[in-house]
């Protein structure tokens, strides 16, 4: 365990706490931040958050505890990787493999088989459960991720999520025939009033979302679409494109009744992910076919 006393001084009067620390420690903000969550850095002997500006001789005390030993279970799963090296890996997660462990998956997680994988070569800033993970997908939805290795990796790569410079590219089939060629969606999703395990869109207790869809076929009762996010919200191309009456085939939770169970859930693939490498700076994209399912009812749907 470390432990680390600053007392600011009248050059730093006015300045943020985060920024303060980050500035004058070997920690960044975004680890700073998370210090701050767990309740490991006080100021004149009490607890403070991020946002709080320093006053002339301020005692700042940090504790930083050592990493936790994880209790996930490194398992031998089979991975699609695409590309990997000392900072990062980009994999095809497929159709019905949940990224990572929770209540009732505590096991066969994507992140069980990066475990085995990448043995300790993860990064943690997302904590035990979440070693690595950048970003994840539904477990429904197949398509590709990109997971950090280190948490220099993970802080580059969490700031081009943050700032929407991310290049994400899906590809669904949803009800009914879309009109417009294309069209954005700009909407603001929360959590469901009486289902907290849905999302809609609110404008209570919600957060700004922004998808920008174009059709690639018109099919049978369906049609093929692309989508791009500008943000990253849960469920957020399901509940977007629910709200403009075409939900996505195969959605049991904002579909139709019937479910089309052939598809083992949403008719969605995240094949498109590009990025700024955090090492060399260099642009990065790499895409994937669809999986067996979506390709299936793809071939069913089309006009003959």
């Amino acid at each position: 365990m470390e432990h680390i006393l600053l007392t600011a001084t009248a050059d730093d009067i006015g300045k943020r706490l985060d920024r303060y620390i980050s500035r004058n420690t070997e920690y960044s903000r975004n680890s700073v931040q998370i210090l701050l969550d767990n309740g490991d850095i006080s100021v004149n002997d009490k607890a403070v958050n991020k946002s709080y500006k320093i006053k002339p001789g301020d005692n700042i005390s940090i504790t930083v505890h050592p990493p936790k030993e994880t209790a996930i279970i490194a398992e031998d799963i089979p991975l699609d990787i695409y590309y990997e090296d000392s900072h990062l890996l980009v994999v095809n997660k497929p159709k019905g493999m949940v990224v990572h462990p929770a209540n009732g998956n505590e096991d066969g997680t994507l992140v069980n088989a990066l475990m085995y994988h990448c043995k300790d070569s993860l990064s943690g800033i997302n904590g035990e459960i979440r070693p690595g993970i950048v970003h994840r997908i539904d477990k429904d939805t197949s398509g590709l991720l990109v997971v950090a290795k280190n948490d220099f990796a993970h802080e580059h790569l969490a700031r081009q999520f943050k700032e929407h410079s991310i290049n994400r590219v899906y590809n669904a089939i949803v009800y009914g025939n879309v009109k417009n060629d294309e069209g954005d969606i700009d909407a603001p999703i929360g959590r469901h009033k009486t289902d907290r395990k849905k999302f809609c869109v609110t404008n209570q207790n919600s957060k700004n979302a922004f998808t920008h869809y174009k059709v690639l076929e018109r099919l049978n009762g369906y049609t093929l679409i692309e989508a791009k996010l500008k943000t990253g919200r849960t469920h957020q191309i399901r509940v977007h494109m629910q709200s403009i009456g075409h939900p996505l085939a195969g959605d049991p939770v904002y579909g139709p009744k019937n479910i089309i169970k052939e598809l083992d859930g949403q008719a969605l693939h995240a094949g498109v992910i590009g990025f700024i490498h955090p090492a060399t700076n260099e642009y990065m994209e790499f895409s994937s076919p669809w999986c067996e399912q979506f390709t299936k009812f793809y071939n069913k749907t089309r006009f003959k």
